[in-house]
Order: structure tokens, then sequence, then C-alpha cells
């Protein structure tokens, strides 16, 4: 028999979007530019995550990232790919990344307006196992008339231009959320080397019915995270309880909240009071996708998105989701706040 699939001749291309949208708001194309060096860097990990194995890039690379992780051959690989391309794009001027202590300036003659806040490979610490690992990544204007330091990175996530996440799983995944528009899935289509639009103007579920978070803290949580947790194992009104799922891979558990609805929570606890995740390039852009698609992500006590950083390498505690799973959460928090 042959083969009667259709070929789609006017497939709609990441980079075909992005300057759909730039042309609808008069850009100057300046972020279409950034954004195809970001996805050139997330086709190369994506390849190399894919060959890991078989080009010797699984293992500890011998040191320690700036917030304490054991440093992998990959996370290496991912962050220099990275780097290179967004500077190359000449639309740069500061570049934050998780395996950097300081921010990176970029060269004068290579500075263009914005920055770029990036986690290069997350939930490296999963890749021997082969679990879902991703690149998460914020993108704000620059506001300081001043030279490009590590200050100007330091701006509430309300502030964000675009936010996104690529995740390398079954399949290479690009999401992308925009200020101007809503949230937006591409899926690498290796044939061609494109990201092609999959899902257009995503929505998440009002409410799930899967709970995710690191039950092995248990012993740490705060009261109102352990009331919260025996409501959705044993409810009171006869519902069935919440499934657990926890992959342990930051991308891949909001992914999954994204498409599937439900909660994810990484709350502050008596071990690490100030949350875990990091404000810049963790929960900024999981707060500002998720928030896009009409969900809620707050720290328990205000929106993720409100924050004025202090630090590059902030920590603070994320719960995020759908709407009615995260308020029934900040009625517990509220209700133990007030004890």
């Amino acid at each position: 028999m042959t083969d009667r699939s259709t070929f789609d001749t006017n497939v709609i291309t990441m980079t075909r979007f992005v300057m759909e949208e730039g042309r609808r708001a008069k850009g100057t194309g300046e972020f279409t530019q950034l954004l195809n060096s970001l996805c050139t860097a997330i086709k190369a990990i994506s390849t190399a995550v894919r060959k890991a194995g078989i080009a010797n890039l699984y293992g500890i690379a011998g040191s320690t990232n700036v917030t304490g992780d054991q440093v992998k051959k990959l996370d290496i690989l991912s962050n220099d790919l990275v780097i290179n391309m967004l500077k190359s794009s000449f639309s740069t001027c500061v570049i934050v990344s998780e395996e950097n202590k300081d921010a990176v300036i970029v060269e004068t003659e290579k500075q263009g307006k914005y920055i770029v806040c990036i986690d290069p490979l997350d939930g490296s610490s999963n890749i021997d196992c082969l679990v879902s690992i991703g690149t998460i990544f914020a993108i704000y204007r620059k506001v300081s008339p001043d030279e490009p330091s590590g200050k100007d990175a330091l701006q509430p996530g309300r502030n964000l231009v675009a936010a996104g996440y690529a995740l390398y799983g079954s399949a290479t995944m690009l999401v992308l959320a925009t200020s101007a528009g809503g949230v937006n899935c591409f899926m690498l289509d290796p044939a061609i080397g494109e990201f092609i639009l999959v899902e257009r103007d995503v929505k998440i579920k009002k409410k799930g019915n899967i709970y995710s978070l690191n039950e092995g803290y248990a012993k740490y949580f705060d009261p109102a995270v352990t009331e919260y947790l025996k409501k959705k194992k044993f409810p009171e009104d006869g519902s069935s309880p919440y499934g657990g799922r926890y992959i342990g891979s930051m991308v891949a558990d909001v992914h999954r909240t994204l498409v599937y609805g439900g909660i994810f929570l990484y709350p502050a606890n008596s071990k690490s009071p100030k949350g875990k995740l990091r404000l810049l390039y963790e929960c900024n852009p999981m707060a500002f996708v998720i928030e896009k698609a009409g969900g809620i992500a707050t720290t328990g006590h205000q929106a993720v998105l409100d924050i004025v950083p202090e630090d590059i390498h902030q920590r603070v505690p994320v719960v995020l989701g759908s709407p009615d799973d995260v308020k029934e959460y900040l009625e517990i928090v509220k209700k133990h706040s007030a004890k």
C-alpha cells in the first residue's frame, strides 16, 4: 500500500510564529533573533541528551556549581552552548545562569537590549537514570541606562517579556509564554530540525486530581502543608483521593501539571526555610507560564511574580498549578497563619 499521509507545506515554525507576533507588535526583530539563537542551543542540547551515553557525557564533571549541586558533564556542555549562542545573537547584554556564580556580561560590540536568566539543564541529577530533563529561560528588557550588570536581572517576574522551557522527554517540546500573548507549545520535528506549533493558547484545568511534591521531606513540612496533603489523601467529602506524582525534575513536574492540571509544591520547610528552587531561572519563568495559562503561582504568602529579587541566585518557596487547587492550599496556609 502507498503511504497517503500528507506533508504539511504551510507549517508554523517557532520562528514564523514569533516573527508574525513581532510584526503585529511593530517590533525590531531583535526578540526573534534572541529566540532563534536560544532554539539553536536547545536543539543542540536535545541532540546531546539523546546521545549522552554514547558520547560519554554522563557522570560527574568533578565540581559543584554556585548553588551546591554536583555538576554533570552535560550541564557544562549545555551552559556553554546556551551562553555562546545567546552572545552571538547580538540581542542580549546580561546572562544569568545557574552554573555561573556571577552574571555574564556580554561583550560591548555584541550587546542587545535583553537580559536572559537560564537554567541550562534543569533536573540534571536525573540524567544517569534517563528521566526527563529540560532547559528553563526567562527574558527581560534592560531598564536602567547604566552599563549592563547583574543588577539588571533583579526585576520582578511581572516585568518578563517572555519565559518558558524546553522538555527533553519522549520528544522535545518547547513551551513559550509571552507578555502579549498566551502559552504556546512547539514540538521539535527532527526530520526538518524545526520547532512546529502543536498547541496554541494552552489553558490549565480549573481543578486537577494530582499533587506533586517530594514527600521525603515530610518530617520538615509546615503544619499547613501536612494538613493540605492529608486532605488530598483522605478526602472528607467522599471524593476520590488525589494521585501523587513526583519526578524530581521541575520541568517535567510542571509540564505535567500544565497538561493534566493539579498542583506542584516545593514549599519552605524547617530544613530549607527560604525554599529550595531559584527565583530568577526556575520559579519566575514557571510562574509566568502557569499564570499565562490561567493558573496561580504563589510562595504561600505572595504571588511569585511580585517578588523583587535581591540576589541572582535567590531561593523562594513555590506552589503553582490549577487555580482551585492552589486557592484551597492558600486557605489552609491562611488558617494556620492566623493561629
